[in-house]
């Protein structure tokens, strides 16, 4: 495995180029003579994005799965969530407009970019059993919005995330919550929603649970409409939040007042409250639990990019077909505290185990560009009321 660049070590200046060109690999992808043997050795790079335990883990399987595929080299390029992942697309969609080699095999994305894909021609190629013989095993509804263009390799959902020593009435629905948001003011809080996941998923539950149940499959703008009664009841909530409608920084923030028992509730990650409850950074009486309807959660997903070179496909889905073995699912649940891919029965039993109060699943937002709209609206008629 090359070394994990980030994106601010690929760049030679400190500033991202207008040109997505600019953005280029120290090593391309490319089939070339091992030395030992004359074995070919084909070359492919994975570009990834997201936190740090997204990094530590592809640093983890690359090197397992080069060992067992020694005719495989893996080009790992790690680079920030938000501009590096926009960076990174935009690469491979002016690639194919110029009829180039975006010299990405695997990208790590959203199912946004499948909708992108789409929109752009077809920038990446569809998957099947015939090639990717551990599809087979990957949860079902977790491969919903894909048309085979991805695979959903993990996934994480918000939960609750409680002081299970101050809260002992625990709200079991949305209508419970708010209920208990109101009788206790000031121990509740969700982040800023255009500065973290937990914040927008409560934001765009509690909107999107005033309407009919397919409302989040809905693209048209015409549904913004209908957002009022919900952002009601945001604005109707703020004077019982943390400090009267304080909206803390990132998710970390909220987590944070959480471990100092500034407040007894938050929406959190499940990957992430998992993991700071094991690493102690939150106390041991903190409990997780989802509620109904459920907040949104989703898989992160896993593209081979169509760049035309038959060999660099081959072995793009040959590691694809690794990462889903067991052994490999096993690590996201013990490293990324993430949900695995696979059906869970597929894993031990002690693994599921761990998981129980966070498996009542989550709901996947598909609405597009909405979700950010949505999250203007509240900046204007919330955050600033």
């Amino acid at each position: 495995m090359k070394k994990s660049k980030s994106l601010k070590r690929m760049l030679t200046g400190t500033i991202l180029a207008v040109s997505t060109f600019t953005l280029v690999a120290c090593n391309s992808s490319e089939t070339n003579s091992a030395a030992s043997g004359g074995e070919d050795v084909t070359k492919i790079s994975l570009y990834s994005s997201g936190s740090q335990n997204v990094e530590t883990f592809w640093e983890t399987v690359i090197p397992k799965f080069e060992e067992a595929h020694k005719d495989i080299d893996v080009n790992f390029v790690f680079v920030p969530s938000g501009t590096g992942g926009q960076a990174t697309i935009d690469r491979i969609v002016a690639a194919k407009k110029a009829n180039k080699d975006s010299e990405i095999d695997i990208y790590e994305g959203a199912l946004a970019d499948i909708i992108r894909s789409e929109e752009e021609g077809g920038l990446f190629y569809e998957l099947s059993t015939d090639s990717i013989k551990n599809l087979e095993n990957v949860q079902a509804e977790n491969l919903e919005g894909t048309q085979n263009l991805a695979v959903p390799y993990r996934a994480s959902s918000v939960v609750l995330a409680y002081n299970s020593d101050k809260v002992k009435d625990v709200p079991t629905t949305a209508a419970e919550l708010n209920a208990w948001i109101e009788k206790n003011p000031g121990r509740f809080a969700y982040n800023d929603p255009n500065t973290g996941g937990a914040g927008s998923s409560f934001v765009l539950s509690t909107v999107y649970n005033e309407l009919d149940d397919n409302a989040m499959n809905v693209q048209d703008e015409s549904i913004m409409k209908s957002w009022d009664k919900g952002i009601q009841i945001l604005k109707d909530m703020a004077p019982n939040l943390y400090k009267s409608g304080v909206y803390p920084k990132k998710n970390q923030g909220t987590v944070d007042l959480l471990a100092n028992g500034e407040v007894d509730m938050i929406p959190a990650w499940s990957d992430m409250a998992l993991e700071q409850i094991n690493s102690k950074l939150l106390p041991d009486t903190t409990k997780l639990t989802q509620i109904d309807p459920a907040f949104t959660g989703g898989p992160a997903y896993l593209m081979a990019v169509d760049n035309g070179n038959d060999e660099r496909k081959e072995a793009s889905e040959t590691f694809l077909d690794y990462v889903l073995t067991q052994d490999v699912q096993k690590l996201v649940i013990d490293t990324m505290y993430g949900y695995p891919g696979i059906k869970w029965d597929l894993l031990p039993a002690e693994d599921q185990k761990k998981f129980e109060a966070v498996s009542g699943g989550y709901r996947t937002f598909n609405g597009g560009d909405l979700a950010s709209e949505l999250m203007k609206v509240w900046q204007k008629e919330v955050a600033s009321q």
